[in-house]
């Protein structure tokens, strides 16, 4: 029983580490579009504006307003006659009831509600965008993340590999020294070269997991178990400028946000001149009034009195001056449009810049790329043979750490440009706004 508790003990580890599940980038993707912070802000904002345009047409509507009240009213009345008669109360009681049903309804208004709901109509657009802009810049964050934590492993696979050849060293230096042939600090050495790297394995395996915390934080989750990713960083090589340029100004959501507020600008210069206009209202009410008095002092007024009935009419409302408000909003919405554009060429002008910077990385990365991969099959071809012909004796351990050195130098820079390739592609697909369709 001891035994089967001590092999249980042993690969438990290895048992966790099987359990754990590979996330996918699709998957991790997928789950930040459900649960990013920044795309649920954009998703509220933009079901603000939703809500204001299903109202679009609330300004064609006519206006309905019900009025009642009641007043009792106790008087003292005293009156004096042109014949001298005097007349005096006390305590006079009265009850008045009042009800109306007024309705108002706008005409014309020189196309000022045309103009406001169209504009509600490119507010939600413009919600949408948002949300557009936020998904692709989440998809981006989650991409480059995910396959930095490929990265980090892929360098921790290759420290782990350095370590059996170091490892190897130092059997070979013992050996070497064993039999006379060698010297104590080869020995040394090769330890300390062998701890250094053990040193780098687990900052490594730290740096791996703040990685994966970050990841973590993009999705928003926090998970209960722990999960692994793949390990290779898949590369697209087919990317072509004139592809991305051609199809910027239709994709790339920061230039459709930009046009979409030059829009709204047009549409808020509308409602601006539309102030010029005449405002041409139907309006029409039912009224009914009683009034009630239990005692009068006056043979001619009455005890009772009732009137109901309804009226209607045209009122139409002619602006003249208003301080010159109406000339000063139309040049500051005109300004605004102006504003806009400027906005736009400066944004497309930037994007294009950055496209062109992200191409050029694009393709030196992967030029780069071809060349590591090419030098790390001579690295490896390198150290075999120096190692081969160390343990014949007829090389130096000079040229075996050379070789070694090499060899991990060339593994840092075939990852590094691996993971280059892979961020340019994505900054380039991020700008032409093709991450999400």
């Amino acid at each position: 029983m001891k035994r089967l508790y001590f092999f249980v003990w042993l690969f438990l580890p290895l048992l966790a580490k099987a359990q754990n599940k590979l996330l996918s980038v699709e998957e991790s993707i997928a789950t930040a579009l459900q649960n990013n912070y920044d795309i649920l802000l954009a998703k509220n904002d933009s079901l603000s504006a939703a809500i204001d345009y299903s109202y679009k047409n609330a300004a064609f509507i006519p206006r309905l307003n019900g009025n009642i009240g009641t007043v009792w009213n106790n008087n003292n009345t005293k009156q004096v006659l042109s014949d001298g008669t005097k007349r005096e109360s006390n305590g006079l009681k009265s009850n008045n009831i009042n009800a109306q049903l007024a309705l108002s309804w706008t005409l014309f208004d020189g196309f000022k509600m045309f103009a406001t709901r169209d504009k509600l109509a490119e507010f939600v657009k413009l919600g949408e965008l948002g949300i557009k802009n936020n998904i692709v810049n989440t998809v981006a964050a989650v991409i480059n993340t995910y396959y930095n934590i490929v990265r980090q492993k892929q360098q921790l696979k290759a420290i782990e590999e350095q370590m059996s050849l170091s490892e190897e060293r130092v059997k070979l230096s013992q050996y070497r020294l064993d039999i006379g042939v060698g010297t104590k600090p080869d020995v040394l050495q090769a330890k300390v070269d062998l701890n250094a790297q053990k040193a780098a394995r687990l900052q490594q395996q730290a740096l791996i997991e703040q990685l994966r915390e970050e990841l973590n934080q993009v999705m928003n989750i926090r998970p209960t178990a722990p999960y692994d990713v793949s390990d290779s960083i898949p590369i697209n090589t087919g990317i072509v400028l004139g592809d991305i340029q051609n199809s910027i100004e239709g994709n790339n959501p920061l230039l459709l946000i930009a046009k979409k507020n030059i829009a709204i600008a047009g549409f808020t210069l509308k409602e601006r001149k539309a102030e010029r206009f005449p405002t041409v209202s139907f309006n029409s009410a039912y009224n009914f009034n009683r009034t009630e008095n239990q005692t009068v002092i006056n043979s001619f007024s009455t005890l009772f009195n009732r009137n109901k009935g309804f009226n209607y009419g045209l009122t139409a409302t002619i602006p003249i001056l208003n301080n010159f408000n109406t000339r000063r909003l139309i040049k500051q919405a005109e300004l605004d449009i102006k504003y806009q554009q400027l906005v736009y060429d400066n944004q497309k002008s930037l994007i294009d810049l950055a496209v062109i910077n992200a191409y050029r990385d694009y393709i030196q990365q992967k030029k780069a790329l071809d060349l590591e991969e090419e030098n790390i099959l001579l690295a490896k071809e390198n150290v075999d043979i120096i190692f081969q012909v160390y343990k014949l004796g007829a090389t130096t351990y000079i040229q075996l750490r050379e070789a070694q050195k090499s060899l991990e130098d060339g593994y840092n820079r075939l990852i590094t440009a691996r993971y280059n390739t892979k961020l340019a592609e994505t900054e380039l697909l991020r700008l032409k706004g093709d991450l999400v369709r």
